[in-house]
């Protein structure tokens, strides 16, 4: 269930959404039925308790309506009011948030007495003001604040508030966000300490649902077997993925010599097995592979081939030639050695495969090597110490590095009239004697894009 879902004046319900609901009835300020969605009824039943402590009494004036409920009470608005007052506070159908089941509008009861939420909000703004203090907590945001109107295409509603869950509730209020701007600004990348037994795509899938916003990627893969950082980019910062991809990594890794599967780790199916003599000297060996060579590409890798991944090869036994690709082992050093195991440590290029890398080991020892644990303790700039772990993000123990904070390029504040250029992609003077890229923000600190030397100019590289 997506609860950052965004309906608006411009974004209208998608009928597979309204399939998904689960709906559950409960009772309006009437006593009428009316159908919130569930985790949101929850959280509103909690809310309601909570507040009856501070008291304050709330009871639910308006929740899901159906796209023929928004029509009706559109028109109705129109013939009532007229259409200057409507466009402000009526949305029409199908571009309802009530269409989710996660918004309420809500009454207040003071002195016994009901009080509409639509009618004199201003002589309860005391109230409401404190309601929308403790929202957060319980995953509510108010969805129409004041001074925002412009944004939200609405005035502002003291009284409607929209269930998105605890942790996107935090981050919007403690950034003062709308829901528009959040799903638009909350931009960034995450350090993750991948567990072992996830793949790279489940960590993204997590990331996604757990912040509700789609464009979610990450820089270097992790096989299901390894672990450590994984550097997950988060919006915008999607547009730089090449760049944290093309930067030294570091890893832990352990061999078990003897054996070759076909994945090129423990969890493959055994091909070959080899008796290894019990004073084999890898660390002479270990240390000729600090060098560039071409590398294999395993076949169980996401690696294109005529247009197919090889991995699907492999999986439909089919024969392919796999690709070589130049790899530089910057440093690797032996650690600890068994009979019939070896661990060391490695620094190396974008592109290497740590179980290619075994495998040739192992050739170079005249016996076969196979990857049985792999930890990544680096990735450029970053290590497994800055790296929070799934369930740190579910706590909201993590940090967002801003994508002007994981580049290694001059930033450069700029003046309005140089950011509107910047802003529009126009070519600029390179008066700043830029070699290679800049980061160009504006006076107040916000993005506006990464620009390139070429020949004596700045040419936009991305803009955000």
């Amino acid at each position: 269930m997506n609860y950052a879902i965004l309906i608006n004046q411009e974004n209208k319900i998608k009928s597979n959404y309204l399939k998904k609901i689960n709906l559950i009835a409960t009772e309006d300020q009437n006593k009428d039925t009316v159908l919130v969605e569930e985790e949101t009824l929850k959280a509103f039943n909690e809310l309601q308790k909570f507040l009856k402590t501070k008291g304050i009494n709330i009871v639910i004036d308006s929740a899901y309506r159906s796209i023929v409920d928004q029509e009706n009470l559109y028109n109705e608005s129109i013939t009532k009011y007229g259409e200057e007052y409507t466009t402000k506070y009526v949305a029409k159908p199908n571009y309802s948030e009530h269409h989710t089941g996660l918004a309420l509008d809500l009454s207040i009861i003071v002195n016994g007495q009901i009080q509409d939420a639509t009618t004199h909000p201003e002589i309860y703004n005391k109230i409401y003001e404190t309601i929308h203090s403790y929202l957060k907590d319980f995953g509510f945001i108010l969805r129409y604040p004041k001074g925002k109107e412009n944004i939200t295409g609405y005035a502002y509603e003291p009284w409607h508030i929209r269930y998105v869950g605890k942790f996107i509730a935090k981050i919007i209020f403690e950034n003062n966000y709308t829901l528009e701007e959040y799903l638009t600004n909350y931009n960034g990348v995450l350090i993750i300490n991948k567990p072992k037994g996830l793949t790279s795509f489940d960590v993204v899938n997590t990331v996604s649902s757990l912040f509700g916003i789609k464009r979610v990627g990450h820089t270097g893969t992790l096989d299901p077997l390894a672990e450590g950082v994984l550097v997950v980019t988060i919006g915008k910062a999607t547009k730089i993925a090449e760049l944290l991809t093309s930067t030294y990594k570091e890893y832990l890794a352990e061999a078990k010599l003897g054996i070759e599967t076909d994945t090129g780790d423990i969890t493959g199916k055994i091909l070959n097995t080899k008796k290894t003599p019990l004073n084999i000297e890898v660390e002479p060996v270990l240390n000729s592979f600090q060098k560039t060579y071409y590398q294999e590409v395993p076949i169980y890798s996401a690696v294109k081939v005529n247009g197919k991944k090889l991995y699907n090869y492999a999986r439909e036994n089919k024969k392919v030639e796999l690709p070589k690709k130049e790899v530089t082992i910057k440093e690797i050093k032996l650690l600890s050695k068994t009979n019939d195991t070896f661990t060391f440590k490695c620094t190396v290029s974008k592109g290497c495969y740590i179980r290619s890398l075994i495998k040739d080991i192992g050739t170079a020892l005249n016996t076969y090597a196979t990857m049985s644990a792999l930890i990544r303790t680096k990735q450029g700039k970053f290590s497994l110490e800055q790296a929070s772990t799934l369930e740190d993000l579910k706590q909201a123990n993590y940090q967002l590095y801003k994508i002007e904070e994981v580049l290694d390029y001059p930033t450069i504040k700029v003046d309005d009239k140089l950011g509107k250029r910047i802003q529009n992609g126009q070519k600029i003077s390179n008066d700043f004697n830029i070699k290679d890229k800049v980061i160009f923000l504006t006076e107040e600190g916000k993005l506006l894009g990464i620009y390139e030397a070429v020949d004596n100019f700045l040419r936009t590289w991305k803009n955000f």
